[in-house]
Formats: C-alpha cells, sequence, structure tokens
C-alpha cells in the first residue's frame, strides 16, 4: 500500500498530462495537522491528504494561500461561509491548505510545492487546483484537473464563484474541464453543458482540437469522415464548434477567450447556449503558442 502511495505521489509532481513510469521513495512527515477554515477542516501536510484523497477515492482540493493574497482568502472564506452548496462539496473532498512557498520532501531534498509542473496554471502563486484520485482507471488520475489562480491574467479573473463552478465539474482533464468551466462562466449563461458529459464526445473533442493544435489551423477538417463515427456513438447527429486563442496565453485566459470568440459568431454561438442531450469540450495548444477549442454536441 505504501508503495502505491508513493507512486501516486509522485504523479502530482511531474506534468499533468505525463505518467512516472518510475518514483523514488520518498518519506512522509510522521506526524501532521489540520486547520480550520470556512467552518470546513484542511490538511496542512501535503502527502497526508493526497493518502487520505487516495485511500477514500476523492478528488485532492489543494488550496495555496500567500501573505499577499489575504484579502482574497477572506473572501474566499466568507463566501464558502454563506454558501453552503459549495461547503458540502467540499466536504465531500480531501482539503488541504498550505502556504504557497511550501516545501515537500522529494528525495531527502525540499522542493516547493507551487513550483511542480502539475501545478503550472497557478503560475507559482496562491489558488486552488483539484487533484483527481477519485477515478482510478481514468488517463487523468492523479492529475491535476482544476488549476484556478488568483492572479488573473489578460481574460480570466479569480471570482469565489469560479471555485463553486469547478467544484461541480463532470470528470474529465484539465483542458477539458477548464473549457466546459468557462462555459458555464460566461455571463449569458449558456445552456451547452446541462447535458451529459459524453465520453465518446470527448474522445473526439480531443481528437479534433489535438489535430487543430499539430497542424496550426483552425478549422472542422475531416469532419464528414468523424460524423459518422461520432454520430453512431453518440447515437444521434452530433454537430460541432471550433475556436482559437490568441498566441502566447495561459490556459485559463485562452479557454475564456475562446468562448469569447463564440459569442462574437452567431452560428457557433447557437451550438454553445441552446441545451443538448450529450456534448463535450476540449483544447490543446498548439506549438505556435496558440490554444485550439473544440466543442461537440448531439441531440
Amino acid at each position: 500500500m505504501f508503495a502505491r502511495y508513493v507512486s501516486l505521489c509522485v504523479l502530482l509532481l511531474v506534468a499533468t498530462q505525463s505518467r512516472a513510469e518510475e518514483t523514488a521513495p520518498v518519506e512522509s512527515p510522521a506526524e501532521s495537522s489540520t486547520v480550520e477554515a470556512a467552518g470546513l477542516t484542511w490538511h496542512t501536510d501535503y502527502y497526508t491528504a493526497y493518502r487520505e484523497a487516495d485511500e477514500h477515492d476523492q478528488m485532492l482540493v489543494v488550496y495555496l494561500t500567500s501573505p499577499s493574497t489575504t484579502a482574497t482568502q477572506e473572501s474566499v472564506e466568507t463566501y464558502l461561509q454563506s454558501n453552503a452548496p459549495a461547503r458540502e462539496k467540499l466536504g465531500e473532498m480531501t482539503l488541504l491548505r498550505a502556504d504557497v512557498d511550501t516545501t515537500i520532501d522529494v528525495d531527502g531534498k525540499p522542493r516547493r510545492l507551487a513550483d511542480f509542473a502539475a501545478l503550472s496554471e497557478l503560475r507559482g502563486g496562491a489558488g486552488f487546483a483539484i487533484v483527481d484520485l477519485a477515478n482510478e482507471d481514468a488517463p487523468y488520475y492523479g492529475h491535476a484537473v482544476t488549476a484556478l489562480p488568483f492572479a488573473g491574467g489578460k481574460y480570466y479573473h479569480w471570482s469565489p464563484r469560479g471555485l463553486a463552478t469547478a467544484l461541480d465539474l463532470p470528470a474529465g482533464t484539465l483542458t477539458q474541464r477548464s473549457l466546459v468551466w468557462a462555459v458555464r462562466m460566461h455571463p449569458e449563461a449558456p445552456q451547452s453543458t446541462g447535458g451529459r458529459f459524453h465520453n465518446a464526445l470527448a474522445s473526439g473533442a480531443n481528437e479534433q482540437a489535438a489535430y487543430q493544435a499539430r497542424v496550426r489551423q483552425q478549422g472542422h477538417q475531416n469532419f464528414g469522415r468523424r460524423f459518422q463515427r461520432l454520430s453512431g456513438a453518440a447515437g444521434s447527429s452530433v454537430t460541432e464548434v471550433c475556436a482559437e486563442s490568441w498566441p502566447g496565453q495561459t490556459l485559463m485566459d485562452s479557454v475564456v477567450d475562446c468562448v469569447d470568440a463564440w459569442r462574437h459568431s452567431s452560428g457557433h454561438w447557437r451550438g454553445v447556449s441552446r441545451p443538448h442531450r450529450a456534448y463535450a469540450y476540449d483544447i490543446q495548444r498548439g506549438g505556435n503558442g496558440i490554444w485550439y477549442a473544440t466543442g461537440l454536441f448531439a441531440d
């Protein structure tokens, strides 16, 4: 059991889209503590929190704090105190609260938790990340699947509502969940994510987003061939939307950017805004620094 736990822990320390084939033994502290915040109990030791989440098949919520974001942290905790549904969702997860400069032992050497590649979308600062330890057979198991930095970007801006939205996302990869999050956060409340997040459509959205990123061109390439396969898997005809970000942006800036691009295209917005029986979204980054998004819908 300990060897499996060690292996899982180190997965958080590597890039979110790759798996570590071998991991060196590490030792977790003999004792750990907890703190109370927003009416919830938070672990302060990473290894203890990771082990508990693994043993209970739960999501691990990583809450990194900083002296420079005290006002934001206070607003988060005030929001959670008054938002019972969000607090209840968090109560179903394993919680870790640690200072942004917290270090952990890896191979006997201290490493800053915030600097690990799996938390790269927090950009080394404070915020929330969610690691999936609930879906053991999924390829994203042991990886960060949500990242919400307190620091705003070009299009992305932190809000407590954004955290509440993230707590109710379907199971999926970081890129899939982030784009679904951006759709749900749009001020006009588009309805396309109210149905079932469909695994076959998710694979199709990932495939097309990755293809656009590979050829560095937005489009519905080969949709005629893909249509039959996707429609058969979904049980009805499938429609598709695509978008691209401005270059050189973070993931979170880019998902907001792509949803905004869809809003400015009436044809695309019809697909994004109306309800569907099944849906999926994904976004991938090309070598040119542009993110390419795809949404698939079945009615």
